[in-house]
C-alpha cells in the first residue's frame, strides 16, 4: 500500500521524465515507434517484450491516464477508449459470444439499451432487464447462458442507486461477471471493485474531463478480462487518442477537489428544490427523501452532481422551465464546470419508446440538473426564476 493519500498518489504517478526532465508529462503525438534492430521488433510484436509498438495499442499517454485510473478504483489493470460508449461497447462485445445472455438494469443510458435492443440482437446476444428497486429478481433472471450482470449506479437520467454489494454477491454466487458503469460517480466518489465488481467503467468526457473539452472512455478491473478486452481493442481500433488521453490525465490531477465542490453545490441545489413550490419531486443520492438514500450513504462518499427532478406541470412546463433559465446552459452533456439543464425524453432517451422511457420513470416532465462550480446561489437564482416562469 502507499505511504501517500489518494490524492497525492494521482499527482505524483506519472510516466518516465524524458531527458529533458519536464515537471509536467509532455505529449506523445506520434502513431508509432522505432525498434534496435529485427529481434526487438519480433519480440515485441509476440508480446515476449513489453513496449510501445503503434498507438491503437498503446502509448505513454494513454498508459498514464489508464494507471491512474486504475490506482483509484484499485484495478488490476485497464484499456482506455475514444469515448465511453465505445467503452461499453467494446467491453461487452470482447465478452459475449453469439448465445450470450446479459442482464441489466433497466435504468440505463439510451445508447446502452439501444445496444441491447437493437445490435445485440444481430449476433444472438440477447438480454434481459430488472427494476433498480427489484434487485432480489436479478436472480430469478439468471440462465444457463447468462455470463454478464451490468448496471449504472448512479443511473443515468434517472438518479437511482443500486446496491452494489449484493449485485456483487449474486454475481459471485453464480459466477457472473459483474460490469458498473461508474460514470456519475467517478472513482473519486466511489468504488465498485470494493463491492465485488469485476469491470468498471466510465464516460472519461464527463466529470473526469470536467470542463467538457474532450472525448474518452475507459475499463478498468480484473486483468483476465481487461486481456481479452485489449485483444478485442487492438484490432478493432477504438483507442482514445493520446492528446486526449493527456488531457484526461492532467484532469485527474484536479478530480478530489472539483468533485468536492460540485457535490457541495448540488447538495445546496437540491434542497432548495426539494422545498420549490413548482416542483412535484426531486432526487439527489444524498438527500434523506431519496428512496435509496442509506445505499447511496453506504457506498458513496459524496452524492454527485446530478439532480432530477419533475416540474409541476408535465411536458409542456419542463420545456418552459428550460427555455427560462439564462445562466444555466442547455446541452445533453454533463459533468462540466457550467451547470446544465437536459430534457432527457426528448434528448438523451429520445430514441426509447414511450412505454420504455415511463418504466424507468423518464417521464414528460423530467429534468437532469448537472451543478457546475459556479457560486450556487447564482444557479439557485437562475432555477428560481425559471420556475416562476
Amino acid at each position: 500500500m502507499s505511504q501517500f493519500h489518494l490524492e497525492t498518489e494521482i499527482i505524483r504517478s506519472q510516466i518516465e521524465r524524458s531527458q529533458h526532465q519536464e515537471h509536467s508529462s509532455p505529449l506523445y503525438l506520434t502513431s508509432s515507434y522505432v525498434f534496435e534492430d529485427a529481434e526487438e521488433m519480433r519480440a515485441s510484436f509476440s508480446e515476449e517484450k513489453e513496449r510501445n509498438i503503434y498507438s491503437r495499442f498503446s502509448n505513454p499517454n494513454t498508459s498514464e491516464f489508464i494507471d491512474r485510473i486504475a490506482k483509484m478504483e484499485g484495478a488490476e489493470s485497464g484499456y482506455a477508449f475514444a469515448t465511453g460508449m465505445s467503452a461499453v461497447f467494446s467491453t461487452l462485445a470482447a465478452l459475449l459470444n453469439s448465445g450470450d445472455h446479459i442482464i441489466s438494469s433497466r435504468s440505463v443510458f439510451g445508447s446502452t439499451h439501444s445496444l441491447f435492443t437493437k445490435y445485440f440482437p444481430k449476433w444472438n446476444i440477447s438480454h434481459s432487464y430488472f427494476k433498480v428497486n427489484e434487485v432480489e429478481t436479478i436472480e430469478k433472471l439468471i440462465t444457463p447462458t447468462t455470463k454478464i450482470i451490468f448496471a449504472e449506479s448512479p443511473t443515468n437520467p434517472g438518479v437511482d442507486i443500486l446496491d452494489l454489494e449484493l449485485l456483487g454477491k449474486i454475481a459471485k454466487k453464480h459466477n457472473l461477471i459483474l460490469v458498473i458503469d461508474n460514470c456519475f460517480a467517478t472513482p473519486y466518489l466511489q468504488n465498485p471493485i470494493k463491492f465485488g465488481a469485476d469491470l468498471v467503467i466510465h464516460s472519461a468526457t464527463k466529470l473526469i474531463d470536467g470542463q467538457g473539452r474532450v472525448l474518452g472512455g475507459v475499463t478498468v478491473g480484473r486483468a483476465d478480462l481487461i486481456r481479452e478486452i485489449y485483444l478485442f481493442s487492438r484490432n478493432t481500433g477504438p483507442a482514445l487518442s493520446p492528446f486526449n488521453a493527456w488531457v484526461l490525465s492532467k484532469s485527474l490531477e484536479t478530480l478530489p477537489v472539483r468533485l468536492e465542490k460540485h457535490c457541495e453545490n448540488a447538495l445546496k441545489v437540491a434542497q432548495f428544490l426539494e422545498e420549490n413550490e413548482f416542483v412535484e419531486n426531486v432526487k439527489y443520492p444524498f438527500l434523506k427523501s431519496h428512496p435509496q438514500y442509506k445505499i447511496a450513504k453506504k457506498q458513496m462518499k459524496l452524492g454527485g452532481n446530478i439532480i432530477s427532478l419533475e416540474v409541476k406541470g408535465g411536458l409542456e412546463a419542463g420545456r418552459k422551465f428550460i427555455n427560462s433559465v439564462n445562466l444555466c446552459s442547455r446541452s445533453a452533456n454533463l459533468g462540466d464546470t457550467k451547470t446544465i439543464v437536459t430534457h432527457p425524453a426528448s434528448t438523451t432517451h429520445s430514441k426509447l419508446a414511450e412505454a420504455d422511457r415511463l418504466e424507468v420513470g423518464i417521464t414528460d416532465g423530467l429534468v437532469r440538473i448537472s451543478v457546475g462550480l459556479e457560486h450556487p446561489d447564482d444557479v439557485i437564482s437562475d432555477l428560481q426564476q425559471a420556475l416562476k416562469n
